[in-house]
């Protein structure tokens, strides 16, 4: 069973940035896909971006191409999420998840408990 614990989630002004971290257990954390997700109030979960196992190729929702940078490492069991230009409308719970033995996130093994972030104008 694998455990994930988002942090860094916090209140900014748009334009500003932020990094997410997402710590997972176990000893086979590269082969886990990761990824992000968020959710904003009304709106189903949506796909933020993924990462393979060995880093070498990521995926990103159109909407924060350019933006967001996700980056992992393997030796902390941690992936990272990084927010630069944040806009209003990334406002959204943001979940970090795990896809075992596979190169893209698809549909989530685990998920974690999420962490808020909040963009205002």
């Amino acid at each position: 069973q694998v455990q994930l614990v988002e942090s860094g989630g916090g209140l900014v002004q748009a334009g500003d940035s932020l990094r997410l971290s997402c710590a997972a257990s176990g000893r086979t954390f590269m082969r886990f896909a990761m990824g992000w997700f968020r959710q904003a109030p009304g709106k189903e979960r949506e796909f933020v971006s993924s990462i393979s196992g060995r880093g070498a190729i990521t995926y990103y929702d159109d909407s924060v191409k350019g933006r967001f940078t996700i980056s992992r490492d393997n030796a902390k069991s941690t992936v990272y999420l990084q927010m630069n230009s944040l806009k209003p409308e990334d406002t959204a719970v943001y979940y970090c998840a795990a896809k075992y033995d596979s190169s893209r996130i698809g549909s989530p093994d685990y998920w974690g408990q999420g962490t808020q972030v909040t963009v205002s104008s």
